[in-house]
């Protein structure tokens, strides 16, 4: 197994797939780098280098007391890029991971970075506050919390049975392995780390960082996203980067990387093939 080790001493997990030009994923909450496997596999399959890697406290990577908030894993996604001499590297980020990718421009520039990707991610700010009315409650964040502290294996089971992947929808059909993997993959998270988590999600504001983009920037969103609202997300995102292409998958949920995989690593790829073209 494959690590880097941060600043504080954490151990980074990472998977590195492939040979090309790099393409980095950061995973969304409360996942692991399991969770871009469809996408992973299919862009190293087509001629690129893709890693990803374990947010610290999910999955493999280890689970600190602190940290977890979006300066320190901007600085863990520095310090992966740095440990394997990337350039040219296009980032990916669903959902938490978009803040992720993000933050690292905010802080770290684009020097190694050829293109950004932003998959149903949380960015610019998803926290409704009073110069951001547009957004969600924070009482939607708190039943968030307070389900975590209570039963956080069912948290976790009603969010990929529901809201995640628009299981919850008339007609929907999403496998119960999909579901059960979304589970799987919660379950291996640190509890504080991930309850830390939906904070650096729900409350960072990402519009600096934004603005600070300055490659070629993918947004792709679904329109009946139930978690990071297509408003929200999406749409403000591609209004703050200069630049920005935004792709709408019309009646799409939150989890597709998974319910839209094929639509989505052929975007992915079509994207990546636009740099130096």
């Amino acid at each position: 197994m494959s690590y880097v080790t941060a600043s504080d001493g954490a151990r980074i997990f990472y998977k590195d797939w492939g040979a090309g030009r790099p393409v980095v994923l950061s995973h969304g909450w409360p996942l692991n780098s399991d969770s871009w496997e469809a996408q992973a596999l299919f862009l190293a399959g087509n001629g690129y280098r893709v890693i990803a890697h374990d947010r610290r406290g999910h999955g493999r990577s280890t689970q600190t007391w602190d940290g977890n908030e979006m300066d320190t894993y901007a600085d863990d996604l520095a310090a992966l890029l740095e440990f394997l001499d990337l350039s040219e590297v296009t980032l990916v980020g669903f959902s938490t991971g978009g803040g992720e990718v993000a933050r690292y421009v905010g802080r770290h520039g684009t020097g190694r970075v050829a293109q950004v990707a932003l998959v149903s991610a949380v960015p610019p700010f998803m926290l409704r506050t009073a110069d951001n009315p547009g957004g969600v409650p924070v009482a939607v964040f708190d039943a968030i919390r307070a389900g975590s502290l209570a039963d956080r294996s069912q948290t976790y089971q009603d969010l990929a049975d529901g809201p995640f992947f628009g299981h919850n929808r008339p007609g929907a059909n999403v496998s119960q392995g999909i579901r059960d993997a979304f589970w799987l993959q919660s379950m291996a998270s640190g509890h504080r780390n991930a309850y830390e988590c939906i904070a650096a999600f729900s409350a960072t504001d990402f519009r600096p960082d934004l603005a600070a983009i300055d490659v070629p920037t993918l947004v792709v969103h679904g329109d009946d996203d139930q978690v990071v609202p297509f408003e929200v997300g999406g749409k403000a995102s591609a209004e703050l980067v200069k630049g920005a292409r935004l792709v709408v998958y019309p009646g799409a949920p939150h989890g597709i990387t998974d319910t839209h995989k094929t639509q989505l690593g052929g975007d992915l790829l079509a994207f990546l093939k636009e740099y130096g073209a």
